[in-house]
């Protein structure tokens, strides 16, 4: 049986990655104005997490330039920067874009030098797909404007899957169009790339393939970021109940705030458990790696939305002002739920994974 416990390495990364985002990405900061200026993403904090830390190689092979890790170690990232509530390209970038470019093999020798240098931190890629696709979804037609591609404003490639095939697009060959997003921590845009635009990486199916490996890479992978804003919001809810005292009392000692915590809790190591396996699958390449990113999703994004939902209600008047920290938890958990597919997408995915199709 798979051991889904932490291992030292594992550990080690998390407390240089936490240390890092403690020094330099307070919460706090965010609500500052930061979040609200379109360009959430401090530069100097993502090369210090792509580089010192080495972040943006984990998944890329050490031949490749990268760090010849696995998905469990990008896993543990992940959830340090839901902690957070980061606002980083990792995702984006070091994960989704990176698993699509690695399923294209060694054969594409475009592919692989960009590799190189999306695990440098000299650049980042997003894959122009919106951020909602599931990754047995439908793609975005082959031409066209596409919507939502998260990341995009800031990325230094694009990569654009055509009907002949996958591009690589320089982001200033192409029209992008920043929009409005519930998640202020994960800018969302319109893109529109012109014809013959490009460097060709891979064919039509290979590229589509790719695609999709990088789709479920993402949503395997969403599920321990969804675990770490859960939390940081029932974390930070224990603390706040314990200070904050009405009839003399703290408030976290009165039974029915008790029990909302405990079940709370409860429900964060399911989903801890569930996010584990998911990355466990992947790094192994198990042939239950859909099965089982199919259920972290599907369990983990109710419980990160329940747990942000929690937060701000238990901390009363405060939860709901626009200085603390809680709604850009809420705001995540609530893009992130229908991010690589909704709950009930994955569900469904599920359900014809195991063969319990609906009535």
């Amino acid at each position: 049986m798979t051991d889904l416990l932490y291992t030292e390495d594992e550990s080690d990364l998390r407390a240089a990655v936490r240390s890092l985002l403690t020094a330099r990405a307070d919460p706090a900061a965010l609500t500052g104005g930061r979040a609200e200026s379109g360009s959430p993403c401090d530069p100097a904090l993502w090369q210090a997490l792509a580089t010192e830390v080495g972040a943006a190689g984990l998944l890329v092979p050490e031949k490749r330039g990268g760090q010849g890790a696995s998905h469990r170690e990008a896993a543990v990232v992940l959830e340090e920067l839901g902690r957070g509530c980061v606002p980083a390209p990792y995702l984006t970038s070091s994960v989704v874009a990176t698993a699509a470019l690695l399923a294209l093999g060694d054969g594409a020798e475009a592919a692989v030098a960009l590799l190189g240098d999306l695990a440098a931190g000299r650049r980042t890629a997003v894959l122009a797909v919106p951020l909602s696709t599931a990754p047995d979804g439908p793609l975005p037609a082959p031409a066209g404007r596409i919507t939502g591609v998260a990341d995009a404003a800031a990325a230094d490639v694009l990569l654009v899957l055509r009907g002949d095939g996958l591009y690589a697009v320089d982001r200033a060959d192409a029209e992008v169009e920043p929009a409005t997003a519930l998640d202020l921590t994960r800018p969302l845009a319109a893109v529109t790339v012109p014809d013959g635009a490009g460097t060709l990486l891979a064919g039509a199916a290979e590229g589509e393939a790719a695609v999709r490996r990088g789709l479920l890479t993402g949503a395997g992978l969403l599920a321990s970021e969804q675990l770490g804003i859960a939390e940081w919001c029932l974390e930070e809810t224990v603390r706040h109940t314990r200070e904050r005292h009405q009839f003399n009392r703290p408030v976290g000692s009165f039974q029915a705030l008790k029990h909302r915590m405990a079940q709370l809790w409860l429900e964060v190591v399911s989903a801890r458990a569930a996010a584990r396996a998911a990355a466990d699958a992947l790094a192994a390449g198990s042939e239950e790696a859909a099965l089982l990113t199919a259920v972290a999703q599907a369990y983990c994004s109710r419980v990160a939305v329940h747990a942000a939902e929690e937060c701000v209600q238990l901390h009363g008047g405060i939860g709901m002002t626009w200085e603390h920290p809680a709604h850009l938890y809420l705001k995540r958990a609530k893009a992130d739920e229908i991010a690589y597919g909704t709950p009930g997408r994955h569900k469904e995915r599920l359900a014809g994974l195991v063969g319990l199709d609906a009535p």
